[in-house]
């Protein structure tokens, strides 16, 4: 762990979030040197404690999305505690919570009412839907994410049957726009004294993940072809697609125009597919069963031969392509060992060594340091007494059920 103060310290965050899409922006800040509170229920705190994989009471759901932060227990339907939270608000940069539309301020801690208690707050409010539309006051999960914003189809097989993934993709992507749009808004803060709302959504933000691939759909007003990406144009084609090798293993390629039929040369295809009449890969654009052709072709032809040697003779020729792993085969991937973007740290509540995400940056001056999840309610009294509270206040607190 270093010792040297991340690009966030000094900033002061105060979290009323569960879930991942909740969570992970204040975790990534607090791997930054953010000072991060997270307020929890007083006995039971976040349900995700008990989510995921259990090992020695340990959950890596809870692990993954909340290290680094400090755990206050705190009643905010009592008085007292509306006081305490109030006194946070008072010192920090940044509020968030990811409650439905309204909750919030039905509770006593909407925008309105914190931003007159501290003008310079940002504030974040993630939904599953947005504020707005039809479905706005409905629950969501990442599912609901997937399932709007076209990732579902964007990720289907041709006759199978949509699924969404394993991987929360739409928590992720919206924790990531948060933490980002939350920082614009704090240094507009700082330098003019104004805070500001920031709403993201489960769906919004799935959407934008969809990228150019969702605005050629809207522009074409017609369905990408999926199972493989076939794009550009008819007189431009370009192909992005997974296939076996004669072990069943699988890699990915991903060739414009320019370099599909040196590729084919390459890999010694170029026959085969001109003899079938398949050179142009633009004929995919004409008809399904044409692009099926292709895809089936090029799979037959994968599977004469191994993953090592097609990917090895592409990329000495310096094109795209790369084994597909598997999960457990991405955390040991020598790309993902050698950038730290997976750490193995000993975990002192199991007392023994873990792997964990390491930093998705790589910062010159101010490294993140990742820590741990606190317990529940382990800085109550810390904290309390940063506020100002005495010891006998804070028994008094504990014996109420405030904290």
């Amino acid at each position: 762990m270093s010792n040297i103060e991340g690009a966030l310290s000094g900033v002061k965050v105060v979290s009323c979030s569960t879930a991942q899409a909740g969570t992970v922006p204040y975790m990534l800040m607090a791997d930054l040197g953010a000072e991060v509170i997270k307020i929890e229920v007083p006995g039971s705190g976040d349900g995700s404690r008990r989510a995921g994989a259990i090992k020695k009471g340990l959950s890596s759901f809870f692990e993954t999305n909340n290290r680094g932060v400090k755990s206050l227990t705190l009643n905010l339907k009592a008085a007292e505690g509306k006081q305490i939270l109030h006194e946070l608000i008072k010192r920090a940069d940044i509020f968030g919570q990811n409650f439905r539309p309204g909750a919030a301020e039905r509770n006593g801690f909407g925008y309105e009412e914190l931003k007159k208690i501290n003008p310079r707050l940002v504030y974040a409010s993630v939904s599953a839907y947005g504020l707005e539309g039809p479905d706005a006051n409905l629950p969501g999960t990442d599912a609901v994410g997937q399932a709007l914003s076209g990732v579902t189809e964007a990720f289907s097989v041709p006759g199978q049957p949509m699924r969404t993934g394993v991987a929360s993709v739409a928590d992720e992507t919206t924790a990531i726009l948060t933490f980002g749009g939350v920082l614009a808004a704090l240094i507009h803060a700082k330098e003019t004294g104004q805070g500001q709302k920031v709403d993201t959504s489960l769906v919004g933000s799935a959407f934008r993940l969809m990228g150019w691939t969702m605005a050629t759909t809207m522009w074409n007003n017609q369905a990408p072809i999926t199972g493989a990406r076939i794009n550009g144009s008819r007189e431009r084609a370009g192909i992005a697609a997974c296939f076996n090798d004669k072990n069943g293993k699988p890699l990915a390629i991903q060739l414009d125009n320019r370099h599909w039929i040196p590729a084919l040369k390459i890999l010694g295809f170029h026959d085969s597919m001109e003899e079938k009449g398949l050179l142009d890969l633009g004929l995919a654009f004409e008809s399904d069963e044409k692009k099926n052709e292709i895809l089936d072709t090029l799979m037959s032809l994968f599977g004469t031969d191994t993953r090592e040697r097609w990917v090895t003779a592409l990329r000495e020729a310096d094109m795209v392509a790369a084994p597909v792993n598997t999960m457990l085969e991405a955390s040991n991937d020598p790309n993902v060992v050698a950038n730290g973007y997976v750490r193995e740290v000993y975990h002192p509540k199991i007392q023994e060594n873990i792997k964990i995400h390491g930093s998705p940056w790589n910062f010159s001056e101010t490294p993140s340091n990742p820590g741990f999840a606190p317990e529940l309610g382990e800085h109550n009294d810390e904290i309390l007494s940063s506020l100002g509270y005495n010891e006998s206040q804070i028994k008094e607190f504990r014996d109420n059920e405030i904290i």
